[in-house]
């Protein structure tokens, strides 16, 4: 069977990974704080005697788009906006710091501050507790404030201060569960400069007609490769035809 059959078949495993990159994009849309994925495509050439006239795609999703998205004011004391460039810490399900900027904030049964992909907020002492029952708020720097419900007329009381990191400098990827690690492992610094927007949330940044657009192309370029794989198919036919003449 000719070779450029398999070269086919990985350019459509490639564009089969670009649709379901692009399906998760329009899927969070309407996500808080998502990064638009964005995907490198890699030819592989097999080294050889041979010519060197073909050559293998592989595509994986690497990283994301960085760009802010719109902000949305909400009045919601525990909604926060991340300004510039820095990250909001959490800990992820295998107990590892990891990253994201998705800031509509809740309290947990447990107690624990979260966010709404239910993953612990990280403070500068790990996840932030707050005692049932009483009000909570967001400062500008981060600071986590308290007030007793029974007591409305005291003053707020600091209990911690989110983790805001800064990955200016430092590679770091998306996961499957949307957020942000540290390539090859580690921690990203605290950045003390850094600031929120309480009250607001930081909406998806990814457009959605350009989404549109970007299925309906990867569709078309997965349908020719379909075709070439079916024209290499009628050329080996018509070679092996061409063979038993002889």
């Amino acid at each position: 069977m000719d070779r450029l059959i398999w070269t086919a078949v990985t350019g459509m495993n490639a564009s089969m990974a670009r649709e379901r990159m692009i399906a998760s994009n329009m899927a969070n849309a309407q996500t808080p704080g998502f990064r638009a994925e964005v995907m490198a495509h890699t030819p592989m050439t097999l080294q050889g005697p041979s010519l060197e006239v073909r050559s293998m795609n592989d595509a994986s999703v690497y990283g994301a788009q960085m760009d802010p998205g719109s902000l949305t004011q909400t009045g919601r004391p525990l909604d926060l906006a991340v300004q510039d460039q820095a990250l909001l810490t959490v800990q992820a399900s295998d107990g590892t710091e990891a990253y994201t900027r998705r800031g509509d904030l809740t309290v947990s049964p447990a107690g624990l501050l979260v966010n709404g992909d239910g993953v612990p907020v990280l403070g500068d002492g790990g996840p932030i507790n707050v005692v049932p029952g009483s009000n909570v708020s967001i400062g500008q720097d981060g600071a986590v404030l308290v007030r007793d419900g029974a007591n409305r007329e005291a003053p707020p009381q600091q209990i911690g201060r989110i983790k805001l990191a800064s990955w200016q400098g430092t590679r770091i990827e998306k996961g499957l569960d949307g957020l942000f690690r540290v390539h090859g492992g580690g921690v990203l610094p605290q950045d003390l400069e850094a600031r929120v927007i309480p009250g607001a949330l930081e909406q998806s940044n990814v457009k959605p007609a350009q989404v549109l657009i970007e299925m309906v192309e990867a569709q078309r370029l997965y349908d020719m490769r379909t075709k070439l794989v079916a024209t290499a198919k009628e050329l080996d036919e018509g070679g092996a035809s061409l063979m038993r003449l002889g």
